[in-house]
């Protein structure tokens, strides 16, 4: 075998794998498995608002949104107020559960993008747990870059999409 057969064979393998990766992350990737529940799946608590075309739960309007810095899982500064009020809305509610959905902009792997969004979102798990929101009541899910807020090619679209979005498990 020549050197560009070669070359198309290891194409076509990487292709096949690069498929088969976003495949599985469509549904996201759990980055939490709560007492033996998958996440990631259809879960039947679930408040039933879905975003369309997927299985994924909308965001709860009562919870806001958390943006993040380029490359970065800290908690900013100017985000703790919007925490804060999640946290009292939780602690107050009686929702089963909320799922914290960490997401990224689109640059970077999805590999990549799919473990920044779970260290986004985990960080945010345990800013509430320190603010007294009960550990078994958040799940943690990573999009990575899947389901932008803002569709776009620069930062004026990427800053909407460093985030964590906040679902309601009923």
């Amino acid at each position: 075998m020549g050197h560009r057969s070669i070359f198309r064979v290891g194409l076509a393998g990487v292709a096949a794998l690069a498929l088969a990766a976003g495949c599985a992350t469509k549904q996201g990737v759990d980055t939490e498995d709560v007492q033996g529940e998958s996440i990631g799946e259809k879960d039947p608590g679930m408040s039933g608002r879905k975003i369309p075309g997927t299985d994924i739960p909308e965001p709860s309007a009562e919870l806001g949104v958390v943006y993040f810095d380029f490359d970065k899982s800290e908690i900013r500064g100017d985000q703790r107020s919007t925490l804060k009020k999640n946290a009292k809305t939780i602690t107050g509610s009686e929702w089963v559960s909320v799922t914290v959905q960490g997401y990224c902009d689109e640059r970077g792997s999805e590999e990549y993008n799919l473990a920044l969004g779970e260290r986004r979102a985990n960080a945010v798990k345990r800013y509430l747990v320190d603010l007294g929101v009960p550990r078994a009541k958040l799940k943690t899910v990573s999009f990575g870059e899947e389901h932008p807020a803002v569709r776009g090619h620069d930062e004026s679209a990427w800053r909407y999409n460093r985030r964590a979005e906040f679902a309601v498990n009923q």
